[in-house]
């Protein structure tokens, strides 16, 4: 019998990834979109993902539904601006940026 820690998290995990299924269905239906439907899906999914989730399984689930990635981007908005990217984008960019700075640098000399 499993604990009711590991229970609770396996639960989150398992809302998390409905939840994000079903916003990327109602998206990618092409079919009309009741307003209201998808404002529920997304406030129950901005919940869900406001509760730990172990980050293997977010990973997965902002790998596997692009809709679901732009409301978890989007969450922290509020409090960090528009500053929020993935870091795997943006570190061989800055490396990129400091080794040309560099040359620059070493030609002005």
């Amino acid at each position: 019998m499993s604990s009711p820690k590991v229970e609770s998290i396996r639960s989150s995990v398992h809302t998390v990834f409905s939840l994000a299924h079903l916003l990327e269905h109602i998206e990618r239906s092409g079919g009309p979109i009741d307003a209201d439907q998808y404002r529920k899906v997304v406030a129950k999914l901005k919940q869900a993902l406001s509760v730990p989730v172990p980050e293997v399984a977010l990973a997965a689930v902002l790998r596997t539904y692009p809709s679901a990635a732009e409301i978890h981007g989007n969450m922290g908005h509020e409090t960090a601006g528009f500053c929020h990217s993935w870091l795997e984008s943006t570190v061989p960019s800055e490396v990129l940026a400091a080794h040309a700075l560099k040359r620059i640098m070493r030609r002005r000399d």
